[in-house]
């Protein structure tokens, strides 16, 4: 995936009263005191690791870890079961052979993303930052449904799923920045979801929201002068090297050139001399038009080395690792992409949380095509 930047556009400030009965109207008469109703009635299943279909289209399940094994059921989008363990199984049209197995049977990994039910104390009262009054938050339940605060949509994904009828929601892992806290009439502690873009602002129950610490993005080695890594494309690998010594190695998913068709190049590209020129706790990214275009808010721990927006990232939307899935970017499991985050240069601390540099002392990036 590869970043863009949209116009900027100010927002009329709100009143509580105003927010109210705007917030009710985004969601066709969905009104605050409906969220904690149906956030904390959402039935998901009662097991530490869960699974969350993460494609939009419904997915088979299968009486047997093999394509060609009965369909015993299907799965929509968000549904959300008991992920019992992963086995390898056969699909002889992808390159993966992982599957899942769940109480109605088995599906294919990519299509499932694995998640946990983590509810959350709310905090009481914001920090101090350079930004103003503000937290980092990361997503701890398989999806949690917010509230557009600003009465009209600026952001294509937040118009795209008003025109789908879908609530605006975000899902586990996803890391976005808190400045505002406030209580609803019944009680509940609502947090203010901003991406610091002028653009849409968003309520969410504060539970489903774990705040950050500064210790858990402490540099990892930064003592270390001579880091590299090295994305392999063919083997679909990241692998990061200290003075020659792998310490870090984990499945990814680059860029995929069908994706892009003849009209865009959704391939990454090869090449032995990138650096890390820009890092970002959280990343809005998109591209393509309205036609085949993509738009996702909140994508955690972005660390950019190509110009054109390239960057390995956290991703939440497929579990296909170790096969091209991407238009562009690296694709890695959420806790690779922090520690990756956390591991290359430049250092970017929890306040701003987003660095541009532009000398030569990011981490040097080598795309290898075998």
């Amino acid at each position: 995936m590869k970043n863009h930047n949209f116009p900027v556009q100010d927002n009329n400030h709100l009143s509580r009263r105003d927010f109210l009965k705007i917030s009710g109207a985004a969601l066709g008469g969905v009104a605050l005191h409906s969220w904690k109703d149906s956030f904390l009635s959402t039935d998901f299943p009662d097991a530490e690791h869960l699974a969350r279909v993460a494609h939009d289209s419904p997915v088979n399940v299968r009486a047997r870890p093999d394509v060609n094994s009965t369909q015993v059921g299907v799965l929509n989008e968000d549904e959300v079961l008991p992920w019992l363990r992963e086995v390898v199984g056969y699909n002889q049209y992808n390159p993966t052979q992982r599957w899942v197995e769940t109480p109605v049977g088995y599906v294919w990994s990519p299509l499932l993303q694995p998640v946990k039910n983590i509810l959350n104390n709310p905090v009481e009262s914001l920090r101090d930052t350079s930004l103003g009054p503000g937290m980092w938050v990361e997503v701890t339940v398989p999806w949690v449904d917010i509230i557009l605060e600003n009465p009209i949509p600026y952001e294509f994904w937040t118009n795209k799923r008003l025109e789908q009828r879908k609530p605006h929601r975000l899902y586990y892992s996803q890391v976005i920045w808190v400045d505002q806290i406030m209580t609803n009439e019944q009680g509940q502690v609502m947090y203010r979801l901003n991406e610091r873009r002028d653009l849409d602002v968003f309520w969410g129950p504060a539970e489903a929201f774990r705040p950050l610490t500064e210790e858990e993005l402490r540099p990892i080695s930064p003592e270390v002068e001579n880091k590299r890594i090295d994305v392999n494309l063919y083997q679909q690998t990241v692998s990061c090297y200290e003075d020659e010594r792998e310490v870090f190695y984990c499945r990814a998913s680059t860029g995929n050139p069908v994706l892009g068709g003849e009209e865009e190049d959704t391939g990454t590209p090869p090449g032995l001399y990138y650096q890390i020129w820009r890092k970002s706790i959280s990343a809005h990214m998109g591209g393509g038009d309205e036609r085949a275009g993509w738009d996702t808010p909140a994508i955690g721990f972005a660390a950019y080395f190509v110009r054109t927006g390239v960057a390995f990232h956290s991703t939440f939307w497929h579990n296909g690792f170790g096969e091209k899935w991407s238009h562009g970017c690296v694709n890695v499991r959420p806790e690779d992409a922090k520690w990756i985050f956390c591991w290359t240069k430049p250092v970017v601390g929890y306040d701003p949380g987003d660095l541009t540099v532009t000398d030569m002392t990011g981490t040097i990036i080598r795309v290898l095509e075998n």
